[in-house]
């Protein structure tokens, strides 16, 4: 029985919809430090449960990568560093605003095109090619040169834009993985082979549960 004043595992992720693999998993990966223990069984104080709950605005609400929301759920970091890893993830998700945005402006666009067959007859689609594709690297040239320009062995180290900023979260260690339906949250990636719906076992039963009863 915990003690008074404390909270098992099951109780303090319940508190923020989590499946209690969450909270150990955040745990293993150094974004929960061990909570004391009774009867080998975890116990969470007030100050622990605000702890979870910083990991949860980090991670879930702020989708920041483990290493960087480790910084600053720990305790132990300095104001200058905490607010340095807070300061990157700022920076990534303004690009990936940023990217959103400009994803719904050609959209928008698109859905205003009153051609039957936009690659074929839309007069704007070749400025629109050269914007936002890589085929932009070489604006002088009609798309059979551009082409022929692009495969040679010699051509332009010119990367797209939006894989250079994906690449540079890489390099952050932006690993942030996708959000349990259930729960909402974090699923981890493996390795290797298709990456899971469901943060745990339990929550993918919920699911199963809430499609039969639907």
């Amino acid at each position: 029985m915990a003690r008074r004043g404390k909270v098992l595992i099951g109780e303090a992720a319940a508190l923020y919809g989590l499946a209690p693999s969450t909270v150990r998993w955040w745990e293993r990966e150094g974004v929960l430090d061990p909570p004391a223990r009774e009867g080998g069984k975890r116990l969470y104080d007030d100050t622990g449960l605000r702890r979870i709950g910083l990991a949860y605005l980090c991670c879930v609400v702020g989708r920041m990568p483990l290493n960087q929301a480790a910084v600053v759920t720990s305790g132990e970091a300095t104001r200058d560093a905490w607010q340095s890893a807070v300061e990157g993830q700022l920076a990534r998700v303004e690009r990936q605003i940023a990217q959103l945005e400009a994803a719904r402006g050609y959209l928008r666009h698109a859905l205003g095109c009153t051609d039957d067959d936009i690659a074929g007859e839309c007069p704007v689609l070749d400025a629109e090619l050269a914007a936002h594709t890589p085929r932009g690297r070489y604006p002088d040239a009609d798309l059979v040169t551009a082409a022929r320009e692009a495969h040679a062995p010699d051509a332009l180290d010119a990367s797209y834009a939006p894989r250079d900023e994906k690449a540079a979260d890489r390099a952050e260690g932006d690993e942030n993985p996708g959000s349990c339906p259930v729960c909402q949250g974090p699923v981890a990636l493996p390795s290797r082979g298709r990456p899971p719906t469901y943060c745990s076992p339990a929550c993918r039963q919920r699911a199963y549960r809430s499609r039969r009863r639907a």
